[in-house]
């Protein structure tokens, strides 16, 4: 049995585990429901966090007295600049080009991946070895906590004790399934992800929207590898492939929320109940800790089984995902 001050603390853990994926879940969201397949989101996210850290690790090596307005502002402009760089990259390849999406995916988390362990190994070296990265003034900043709210009891604990990014995650889960839903640029965006040669012979430009969802898609996305870098690990950077892992979780978490944002904030939390649930289990051998790490993916293949059978068009992927649009073939 789990005692309270337990299970308080697996919460905690969950959310903030749950916060990153969220992120990365967002962006791949968004880039689906305008037809592209991106499976860079693990590049991507590696991109966010390493250009954010290398933007403010030089601002604060650099000034006696850092900002730390301007080290959150640094740190998100690159990230979210670096991250959308690589959408572009994505989108160029696969939509003016016409390469595939699979391959091109998965070539851009490799991509992504390789940079950032490169400038993250340079890094290391500058501060004088692995862990010894000193950016204490943007991680206090992406760690700081919302005034008074923090200090309510446990309700405060459980709801208000984390970085203010946990909040903003939230905040852009939920402005974008409105946008989604309820503005007409955003039904343009799903009508060109579900059928881009209606959606053209309408007037929509698919070219345009396929480019911006996807840019703007892997800029929130590299919002999670921010967050995992500042907050979650305190502004250190190691190579050991943590970051990879979590961005396939939030590809998965994309079919887990039925490419619905607002699905995207409980079903994080919940993937980060199930991958720190073994920690608070007392007695796991060492192959029951690999069956709980194979949690999320076992409930999200349940899902997809799920989903499939009942075959309800609003929970399946957009008609248009992963196929490239030929204009002169309509």
């Amino acid at each position: 049995m789990f005692s309270m001050n337990t299970l308080l603390q697996l919460l905690q853990s969950s959310i903030a585990f749950g916060t990153i994926i969220m992120f990365g879940a967002i962006g791949e969201i968004i880039t689906e429901k305008a037809g592209n397949l991106n499976l860079g989101i693990p590049g991507v996210m590696y991109l966010g966090g390493i250009a954010g850290l290398v933007g403010v690790f030089f601002y604060e090596s650099n000034v006696e007295d850092p900002n730390p307005f301007l080290c959150v502002l640094i740190a998100i402009v690159c990230a979210f600049l670096a991250s959308a760089l690589g959408g572009l990259i994505f989108s160029f390849l696969t939509i003016t080009l016409r390469a595939n999406q699979n391959v091109t995916g998965l070539t851009l988390t490799i991509f992504g991946s390789g940079v950032a362990n490169f400038f993250g190994g340079m890094l290391n070296g500058f501060a004088g070895g692995v862990g010894q990265i000193r950016v204490e003034t943007t991680s206090k900043a992406f760690s700081a906590k919302l005034p008074y709210l923090s200090d309510l009891g446990t309700v405060g604990k459980i709801f208000f004790s984390y970085g203010w990014l946990v909040y903003v995650a939230i905040i852009v889960a939920i402005f974008c399934q409105i946008y989604l839903n309820k503005t007409r640029s955003g039904l343009n965006l799903r009508a060109v992800g579900e059928n881009p040669a209606t959606a053209d012979a309408a007037g929509i430009n698919v070219t345009k929207y396929r480019y911006l969802a996807t840019c703007i898609g892997t800029g929130i996305a590299g919002l999670g590898g921010l967050y995992y870098v500042m907050d979650y690990t305190k502004g250190t950077w190691a190579n050991d492939g943590s970051l990879e892992n979590l961005g396939w979780l939030a590809v998965a978490l994309v079919i887990f929320a039925t490419w619905k944002t607002k699905n995207a904030i409980w079903g994080a939390y919940l993937f980060g109940f199930l991958f720190w649930a073994y920690l608070y289990i007392p007695g796991l051998t060492r192959s029951s800790l690999e069956l709980f790490n194979m949690l999320p993916y076992v409930v999200t293949i349940i899902v997809l089984i799920f989903t499939s059978l009942r075959k309800k068009r609003e929970n399946q992927p957009p008609n248009g995902l992963g196929l490239a649009y030929f204009r002169e073939d309509r």
